[in-house]
Order: structure tokens, then C-alpha cells, then sequence
């Protein structure tokens, strides 16, 4: 369900896609312009309470109406998945071992299916909030029960151990998931998905980051609270810095392993438009023991 909905397709990038950005100062908070600190000082009107508690409750039909509109059309598969996150590769103790993958909010598949086809050692579990998301996994033509399990979940209440073993999971991915929650119930997600990690393994976090190019485009009107939006469609986006997703996650007991900005460059040289983009990308562990 929560993808990356203002991604490089949006702004109809012709020369650069989401694989081949070029990517610049990682690692480091991106910097505003004047102009743009200025813009965003003067964005302090937040939507109604009113307002706000009708988002939350219509959370799950905004996003089954976002997939009736756009079917399986809208997102990219994303094939840097396996590159950018070596955990993939790195955690088997040899080389054709059998990995349990959990993807938390797979959407339409667009991060699964790529994973499935280039590691054939590999058994996914993935869930979503939107029931129809769901029906379009089960319907593509790569889908098969004896590689992969998906159902519908709502990572804030439904436990996942319905549907998953307890200390099961070697690898789950957090990819533009977290930051279309409430920043109150992100917690909830990181406590369920805990339940069912190995201890000693990870959560692989990819998301907004904070001034993120996707965060400056809303216009006045569209902000929940700090750093938190919504979109025209009803669907929310959460803009993170490093020390509130570390608080997050250690607060629910994983341990930091990695932690970053990652910041690139979008370039349409048609529109003659260069969009920069700024990403958290992080790694969590389950302890070995909790103490």
C-alpha cells in the first residue's frame, strides 16, 4: 500500500529514473535555500482536528481508491532493492541458503517481484493495508504460494503473528511504508514487526527524508503537524530526520546498525529540471537477547 508516490514519475523524468539518479552529498541533512526555509516558516496553519481524525479514519479506502485509479500503472519495479540493501546477500551463512523475507506494505509488488525473480532462495511473506493491492499481487502472472504468502494487514493493530511464525522473519523491508502512518501509531508497526524478526537480524528502512523535494511541493492547506502533509488523493507523508526514526526504533528495543541521509539529483534535461531528493536509509537489529 504506501509507496512512493512522488517519485521521479511524477515530475515526468525522462533522463533519470529512481535506478540511475546521480546521487550527491549522502549522508548529511540537506540544506534549505532562503527561499525555501522562508516558504516553509510561513506554513503554520495545520489542517482541522476535524479534518485530521476523518483522514485517519478513511486511511485504508483513500489508499483502495488510490489502486482502483492507478491499478499496477503508477510505481516502477524496483530492481535497486537487492544493490542498495546488501543485507539481502550478506546475512546467509552460505551462499544457497533459504531466507524468510517479510515486505511490510508490498503495495502491488513493485519491490516484491523484483526480489523473488533475481533471488530464487528466497520465501516471502508480504502484507498491505489496502485489500485491493492485495488482490493485484495474487493476480500477477509471478505470483506463487510456494514462494510467497501475502494477506491484507494493518500493521498498526493486526498482529502479524496470525500470519507469521514468531522469530521467523531473517529480513524485513520498511520502503516507503512508515511515512504514510500517524508519527503517534509508527511505533505500533516497529513492536508487530519485531514479534516475528529472528533476533540478531534487521529491518531494512528506506523513506522520506526531511525537505525531500516531495515535502517543499505541498502547498499551503495540506500540513497535519510537524513534518507530516497530506496529499490532494487523502493519502499522508511523513518527512524523517535521523534522530526521530532512532528514537523510534530504539524505543521498541532494536539496536542501530545504519542511519542515513542519502540525498540525489532528479534530472528531466527536456524541462531542463533538476528536483533534489532526500531519503532515509537505515538498518535495525533485533538483539540477540533482550536485556
Amino acid at each position: 500500500m504506501f509507496q512512493e508516490k512522488a517519485s521521479v514519475n511524477c515530475l515526468n523524468t525522462t533522463t533519470s529514473t529512481e535506478d540511475d539518479a546521480f546521487q550527491k552529498k549522502p549522508h548529511s541533512a540537506r540544506i534549505l535555500s532562503p527561499e525555501e526555509a522562508e516558504r516553509l516558516a510561513k506554513d503554520r496553519v495545520l489542517v482541522s482536528e476535524f479534518k485530521q481524525l476523518k483522514l485517519e479514519n478513511e486511511a485504508q479506502k483513500n489508499w483502495d481508491l488510490f489502486y482502483k485509479r492507478n491499478s499496477t500503472n503508477f510505481f516502477k519495479d524496483r530492481h535497486w532493492t537487492i544493490r542498495e540493501f546488501q543485507e539481502l546477500k550478506a546475512c546467509r551463512e552460505f551462499a544457497d541458503q533459504k531466507l524468510t523475507i517479510l515486505e511490510a506494505g508490498c503495495g502491488v509488488g513493485n519491490c516484491l517481484f523484483p526480489i523473488l525473480e533475481e533471488d530464487l532462495n528466497i520465501f516471502a511473506y508480504a502484507c498491505d493495508f489496502s485489500p485491493r493491492a492485495v488482490e493485484y499481487v495474487k493476480k500477477n502472472a509471478l505470483y506463487s504460494t510456494e514462494r510467497c504468502k501475502v494477506f491484507q494487514c494493518d500493521l498498526t493493530k493486526d498482529d502479524l503473528l496470525e500470519n507469521i511464525p514468531a522469530d521467523s522473519v531473517d529480513v524485513v523491508t520498511l520502503i516507503f511504508v512508515l511515512s504514510a502512518i500517524h508519527p503517534d501509531k509508527m511505533h505500533l508497526v516497529l513492536k508487530n514487526i519485531y514479534k516475528v524478526l529472528k533476533p540478531g537480524k534487521c529491518v531494512l528502512f528506506r523513506d522520506y527524508g526531511l525537505y525531500d523535494h516531495a515535502m517543499l511541493r505541498f502547498k499551503s492547506g495540506s500540513k497535519l503537524g510537524e513534518n507530516f502533509y497530506v496529499r490532494q488523493d487523502g493519502t499522508r507523508s511523513y518527512f524523517f530526520t535521523e534522530e526521530f526514526l532512532s528514537q523510534l526504533f530504539k524505543a521498541e528495543g532494536y539496536k542501530q546498525v545504519v542511519n542515513e541521509y542519502v540525498q540525489r539529483e532528479t534530472v528531466n534535461r527536456k524541462e531542463d529540471l533538476r528536483v533534489p531528493r532526500v531519503f532515509l536509509q537505515s538498518k535495525f537489529q533485533k538483539p540477540f537477547s533482550e536485556t
